[in-house]
């Protein structure tokens, strides 16, 4: 149903048009980057190397209807901003689908036992996904910043490898 294809400089206008505005920005990536997002950042991003950004393409139409990151920056490998562009097609099922496609790149590695994820705390629908695939919350790595003048707190979840559910 939907493919993770590398992400391009020629992903960037697409991209780009996905962001309305500093919330979503930073509910997407936190506080990679600054909002308006622009060509420049993206470009940084892309020349990162512990960063592993990809599209994702609906097979059936053939369309780029998200983004989404494996991030190898600290011990255990990250699911990091995951986005559906078209707000038509949120809560479908697909981000559970973005999020299988994920664990299972990062566990083809045989020396990879568990991958984590941040969540923000008020996004129950993302939880819910992530809970579904066998994540759990690690209550003693809980973050907070500030976001137009509001406390957003963030869960940090990990899944193991023997708890999977494929």
């Amino acid at each position: 149903m939907i493919t993770l294809e590398r992400f391009t400089e020629n992903d960037f206008d697409r991209f780009i048009g996905w962001i309305e505005n500093e919330e979503q920005l930073i509910q997407f990536a936190g506080p990679l980057f600054k909002f308006p997002l622009t060509e420049i950042q993206l470009q940084s991003y892309l020349e990162q190397n512990k960063k592993v950004p990809y599209r994702i393409r609906l097979n059936e139409t053939k369309e780029i209807i998200g983004h989404c990151e494996l991030n190898y920056e600290n011990a255990i490998p990250r699911l990091s901003r995951i986005l559906i562009g078209d707000k038509n097609l949120r809560n479908k099922g697909i981000g559970k689908l973005i999020v299988k496609a994920m664990v299972d790149l990062v566990f083809q590695n045989p020396n990879c036992c568990a991958v984590d994820l941040s969540v923000f705390d008020w996004n129950a629908s993302a939880i819910a996904c992530y809970n579904q695939m066998g994540f759990v919350v690690r209550p003693d790595l809980i973050t907070s910043m500030l976001v137009s003048g509001k406390t957003w707190n963030a869960y940090n979840m990990l899944l193991d490898k023997v708890n999977y559910l494929k």
